[in-house]
């Protein structure tokens, strides 16, 4: 090894390191979350009323959730033996593995709100959004027949269908997932794989969209939808024109198709590092949390490097600093 080797190690190691601890890492989140969501949480860092105060707030449990999935660990067995371990003297309130599970799960609605909140605080001129789904297999095709996980909800439940553009069948549900100009996730929703992208725009009214661009591809193309959504919200969809159209749409220019492909890169962002597409759910709702948590993890990271001024986009590098 060259003496140039020993020096890149001597200043490269600490800053490896210092990436993977969970506790350092978990302090600069917990600041974010704790800023993102002031107006939800009481004077102990809790959501709710609790007959007796908890032994580890629920900030805390939200905080330490969206460390896990940045760093790419998303088994609670292994996050907790790691934390037993390694930093048990770091997190003297840490409460038991069910316990954390169960008021995580509590608490999919806060921490959805972090990635809300994040995006409003990056882009705060709110006018052009982007929407596409993402398939989310939970088991392969052999085993359909045998499954019983995230069956509980009538309305909700999985489904097998085609995806196009792997060109393969699959079983589970589907990420709607919205974000704005920069890339930033706004919005995630879970629906059966078999319904169709167009007929969730049905269900846009709880999002909070109100006088802004919604672009999407071809797959939510539903002229009376989109008429509903302008006349109901002033939500202005931007699809492209199918073939045999004879009306062709004119503001499908090269400009909205490059911005639409933002969302393909989160999606690969997503899949690659919050390996979003790997489950361990056996609920509906423990699948849900575990789908904002990833999206909100994304958002943090994003977060991280709009206060360093580096590459928004860059989630893989933000925890370097």
């Amino acid at each position: 090894m060259h003496v140039t080797d020993i020096q890149y190690l001597r200043v490269y190691l600490p800053q490896y390191s210092l990436m993977h601890n969970i506790k350092a890492n978990f302090d600069k989140i917990f600041d974010i979350c704790k800023h993102h969501l002031a107006e939800h949480c009481n004077d102990d860092d809790n959501f709710f009323i609790y007959r007796h105060k908890p032994k580890m707030p629920d900030l805390q449990i939200v905080a330490l959730s969206i460390t896990a999935e940045s760093l790419g660990i998303d088994s609670e067995n292994l996050l907790f033996s790691k934390l037993k371990k390694e930093y048990l003297s770091d997190f003297p309130s840490l409460v038991d593995r069910t316990n954390f599970n169960r008021r995580r799960k509590r608490m999919a609605y806060y921490i959805s709100l972090i990635s809300q909140s994040i995006a409003d605080t990056i882009e705060p001129k709110k006018h052009t959004y982007i929407i596409d789904s993402l398939p989310l297999p939970i088991c392969k095709n052999v085993r359909i027949k045998r499954n019983r996980i995230c069956t509980e909800n009538d309305q909700v439940k999985p489904s097998r269908t085609y995806h196009a553009c792997h060109k393969t069948y699959y079983f589970g549900f589907k990420l709607q997932l919205i974000i704005n100009q920069s890339g930033t996730p706004y919005f995630a929703a879970l629906t059966t794989a078999s319904l169709h992208d167009s007929q969730y725009l049905k269900c846009l009214d709880g999002v909070q969209l109100t006088d802004c661009e919604l672009i999407a591809d071809g797959g939510y193309l539903s002229k009376p939808l989109q008429l509903e959504l302008f006349e109901s919200y002033k939500i202005q969809m931007i699809t492209p024109s199918r073939t045999n159209m004879k009306e062709i749409n004119t503001e499908w220019t090269p400009k909205t198709r490059y911005q639409r492909k933002r969302i393909e890169t989160l999606y690969a962002q997503l899949d690659d590092q919050m390996m979003i597409k790997r489950n361990y759910a056996k609920s509906l709702n423990g699948l849900l949390t575990r789908v904002c948590t990833k999206v909100s993890a994304a958002a943090v990271l994003q977060m991280i490097n709009f206060e360093n001024k580096k590459p928004l986009n860059n989630i893989k590098h933000a925890l370097a600093a």
